[in-house]
């Protein structure tokens, strides 16, 4: 089975999304994966093994300054231009309060790259929930170019059992500002990245209101996502929910033999691999497959 993966991270040091000692020593017991660094051609190698195009996210750049974010950019857009086949492109986390500078950034890399190229909101590190006027120059800028936002909503651990949980605040991160986002900007396709707990109904209504949202399910195994979206994932979600994986945290073996325990038909496990994610993205099927 070939996989798109709509959302993972970089497994290189440069692009290593835990970038502290005492982050790196929480992998095990949060994600139960330890910390390992790879060359860019040992990611891209471990891609191609597991059958995987992925779209990676650096994670840790939504906070940064504009000269400190280019050059992570130049790397991304120069690594994926060297193993296309393994890397699809890139979600791009910019500082909202850069504004217009921000934006010009992003349009320059979505110019310039030979593959995907996309924003993503991860609204409590960012301080501004996904409907805030603040993303309104790089939300016209993915319309202009018919790119999706990624919206992270719910969350993963990530601060979990921190003082304050780490300073992240979980409601900026609920579905209701997708809802929100998606009535404000009809033309605008979302992406929900994660499953979205623990507002996995509320996640699930709004996917059946408004059809310019998404789903992909990086950062959880299937094993624990409701009982209520593993029925509408065979159901009325069948077309709209994608794999993620949140790589290097997670391995793509475990996910997939999760995804293989729930019972699904081939036909569903195609749609969440591969089928919804290559129509969305507007992806060619590899020669002869199915």
């Amino acid at each position: 089975m070939r996989i798109v993966d709509v959302h993972s991270h970089w497994g290189t040091k440069r692009g290593y999304v835990l970038r502290t000692d005492a982050a790196l020593a929480r992998q095990s017991t949060t994600w139960r994966s330890e910390p390992k660094y790879d060359t860019e051609e040992e990611m891209a190698r471990y891609l191609r093994a597991n059958g995987v195009r992925a779209i990676l996210d650096f994670g840790f750049t939504k906070n940064l300054p504009l000269d400190e974010v280019v050059p992570l950019h130049d790397y991304a857009l120069a690594v994926q231009a060297k193993y296309p086949d393994a890397i699809l492109g890139h979600w791009l986390q910019i500082d909202p309060r850069l504004g217009e500078a921000g934006a010009a950034e992003l349009e320059h890399c979505i110019r310039a790259s030979r593959g995907f190229i996309g924003y993503c909101v991860s609204a409590s590190g960012m301080g501004y929930t996904a409907d805030h006027a603040i993303y309104g120059p790089f939300y016209e800028v993915l319309k202009h170019y018919r790119r999706p936002a990624l919206v992270l909503v719910g969350h993963t651990g990530a601060g979990a059992g921190l003082p304050g949980g780490g300073g992240l605040k979980l409601d900026l991160c609920h579905p209701r500002y997708v809802d929100c986002l998606a009535a404000d900007q009809p033309d605008l396709t979302i992406i929900a990245g994660r499953p979205a707990w623990p507002w996995q109904d509320d996640m699930i209504s709004i996917l059946l209101h408004k059809p310019n949202v998404w789903s992909e399910l990086h950062g959880w195994s299937p094993k624990y996502l409701t009982d209520a979206l593993k029925r509408e994932i065979r159901g009325r979600l069948k077309d709209r929910v994608m794999f993620g994986a949140d790589y290097p945290l997670f391995r793509y073996e475990r996910l997939v033999e999760d995804w293989n325990s729930l019972g699904y038909d081939d036909d569903v496990l195609a749609g969440v691999f591969h089928r919804n994610a290559e129509r969305l993205f507007g992806l060619a099927s590899p020669a002869g497959a199915r």
